[in-house]
């Protein structure tokens, strides 16, 4: 203008350009946190493990194959994951409280946990019923507890401590409340379940819970701990070899599965016995003894015993519970060839299953019990 005044025109443009830069600063300041290879690595490694286990578990529920391929880490902000959801979500949250402060969420398709529930009440999953009603999403519940409770347990074998979890909670619909956080670390797999299942799952946590996952792994002082644990599972053999009277240590133990009854300075006392080798045997004789050496028995060990009327074993199906006539933490019996020799206590030696032996009969009674 000639009068050296702004128009109407060029003041709102000189307006909307500042409004424009605002916004821009406010995104560089509010960047998401992101993860380094490494800690993507061992989220991921962190995740085959324990959905392995759960892989496991949820198998033995539905009596079908299940295979989850390896996982991928990535970072995911709320805003992307609903834009993810183009199918029907239930989402499943597991709190963690003890061994670690966080939790984490599992999402999986309506029409899936419509197949898990179906089977999980007798159905055979091929044509599940179309509306999750309570009871459906009350079977989901309970085998995703059982797979989540069966990953920590192999996270307590990862990270050398009790790790325990809450009963999950259940949710069909988004109601505002499922992703309270503005970014997650994804874990996403592909779920396969006999012929049924097909799909991708995926498993959200905070950030911040993810990375400390990772530190309270790859920290030194857990790399020291896990070293005295395989320590401690070799101590019996080498206490077998050569008895030595020791005083009382604060060592770290397995992973007891229930209550461990009597850990607490147990009173062990070293039988002798007379060896084999004392004798003095002729060449045949000790071919002969060798032979009986050699000879396999069927051990095996015993959890617990029951009995259940014809109907209620007629009524049993997949997913269907038994209690037995033991206490959680109470020692399992071990027979050999059907004899009970010895009582244990079970242990998780990597992903293994394991008895440590804590009351045994005598030599003699033993042999007396092979006739």
């Amino acid at each position: 203008m000639n009068d050296g005044m702004l128009s109407q025109e060029e003041i709102d443009a000189l307006l909307n350009i500042g409004s424009d830069d605002e916004p821009d600063e406010t995104l560089h300041t509010n960047e998401v946190e992101s993860l380094t290879g490494i800690e993507e690595d061992t989220l991921g490694e962190i995740g085959n493990i324990s959905f392995g286990s759960s892989a496991t578990t949820l198998s033995m529920l539905l009596n079908q194959k299940v295979e989850i391929t390896t996982p991928k880490v990535s970072v995911i902000q709320k805003s992307e994951i609903k834009e993810e959801l183009t199918f029907e979500p239930v989402s499943i949250q597991v709190n963690y409280i003890e061994g670690f402060t966080g939790n984490n969420l599992l999402v999986i398709k309506a029409e899936d946990a419509a197949v898990i529930s179906d089977i999980m009440l007798g159905g055979d999953g091929i044509s599940p019923e179309s509306e999750l009603t309570d009871i459906h999403l009350s079977a989901v519940q309970e085998a995703m507890n059982q797979m989540m409770g069966a990953a920590a347990t192999s996270m307590s074998t990862v990270f050398n401590k009790k790790v325990d979890i809450s009963p999950p909670t259940i949710k069909h619909e988004d109601d505002g409340t499922i992703f309270e956080e503005d970014a997650y670390v994804k874990v996403s797999f592909q779920l396969r379940v006999g012929s049924l299942i097909d799909s991708n799952i995926m498993q959200l946590m905070p950030i911040k819970f993810a990375k400390e996952l990772v530190h309270q792994l790859l920290n030194e002082p857990a790399e020291n701990e896990t070293a005295a644990a395989v320590e401690e599972l070799e101590k019996p053999a080498k206490e077998v070899e050569a008895p030595v009277a020791q005083e009382s240590a604060t060592e770290e133990l397995p992973q007891y599965l229930g209550n461990n009854m009597n850990q607490n300075n147990p009173q062990v006392q070293q039988a002798a016995f007379s060896t084999f080798n004392q004798v003095e045997l002729n060449q045949k004789e000790q071919r002969n003894l060798d032979l009986l050496l050699d000879i396999p028995l069927r051990v095996t060990v015993e959890l617990g015993r029951t009995k259940r009327t014809i109907k209620d074993i007629l009524d049993l199906s997949s997913g269907s519970i038994i209690e037995l006539d033991k206490l959680a933490g109470e020692p399992v019996d071990i027979l050999v060839n059907e004899k009970l020799i010895a009582k244990g206590e079970v242990v998780v030696i990597d992903e293994n299953f394991g008895v440590r032996v804590t009351d045994i009969i005598s030599q003699s009674d033993r042999l007396m019990k092979l006739k």
